[in-house]
């Protein structure tokens, strides 16, 4: 595999460059193209920015979590991200501690202590790294350099056991192993908490919706029977056929080969 690094600035010329919906549609193609087309290997595609673009690794870490290895965010506001995403999203954050403009310096201190407990809460979930440096201001004079050869030991990891979707006010159709089918609705701020114990998969949401599972020997054994319950309630169990059907609607969908569903429930 090669490497290629991409530095897009402003995709659009307004105030809220990030919070329009064709941005994370141009990041995907940005992604399937250098895969495609420079030898990138899927599984680690990275993302970082400074400043304006700390802006949007706060928005776009979260929301395409299934996409990167890692993420580092330098000096950025995070607006009203939610870390929730993040869950299997290696997370790098650096701030100047008088970096106050905008509060970025509190609302970093705020956002670290954030991922603190939501690692405490789920073992095995939010890994992140934080330097809030005492003494400097929005220029950090390299010193956050150090989030580069971190987020390089990472590895994506396509079929996570437990997924934690959380929508933003740009939304998605699909997240990991799971999808909303085409003309169900979508809310914005649904969370859905879906996770793998066995061939049990366990669906956990306060906003129920029509959902497609996207399944894999990655996640289960399909030579198995499965058990999918809703909350309380048992909503299927049996065999789910591999499907070469399933394959080429996932790469339809994403021309990401690791991420590819060989069966759909």
């Amino acid at each position: 595999m090669c490497s290629s690094d991409l530095a897009p600035r402003a995709p659009t010329d307004t105030w809220n460059l990030w919070h329009e919906a064709h941005i994370d549609d141009l990041f995907q193609r940005l992604i399937e193209d250098h895969v495609a087309l420079k030898g990138v290997d899927p599984n680690r595609v990275y993302i970082m920015g400074y400043s304006a673009g700390g802006d949007g690794v706060w928005q776009l870490a979260p929301r395409m979590a299934d996409r990167w290895a890692a993420a580092a965010m330098m000096a950025g506001h995070p607006n009203e991200a939610s870390l929730l995403g993040l869950r299997n999203l290696p997370f790098a954050l650096f701030m100047g501690a008088d970096d106050a403009a905008y509060n970025r310096n509190r609302l970093a201190t705020e956002k670290a202590a954030e991922l603190d407990r939501l690692a405490s809460a789920d073992p095995g979930g939010y890994p992140h790294f934080v330097r809030i440096y005492e003494g400097l201001g929005h220029w950090m004079k390299l010193r956050d350099a150090e989030g580069v050869p971190w987020m390089a030991e990472f590895r994506r990891n396509p079929w996570p056991k437990k997924v934690v979707w959380h929508q933003d006010d740009v939304v998605h159709r699909r997240f990991y192993w799971l999808q909303i089918p085409d003309g169900a609705p979508i809310s914005e701020r649904q969370k859905i908490t879906a996770s793998v114990e066995g061939q049990t998969i366990q669906i956990d949401t306060e906003s129920p919706s029509k959902l497609v599972l996207r399944l894999s020997d990655a996640l289960v054994d399909l030579d198995q029977p499965v058990v999918v319950k809703v909350g309380s309630e048992q909503r299927f169990r049996g065999k789910v056929p591999r499907q070469a059907q399933a394959i080429l609607t996932s790469l339809a969908q994403r021309a990401d080969s690791p991420a590819a569903a060989t069966a759909l429930l």
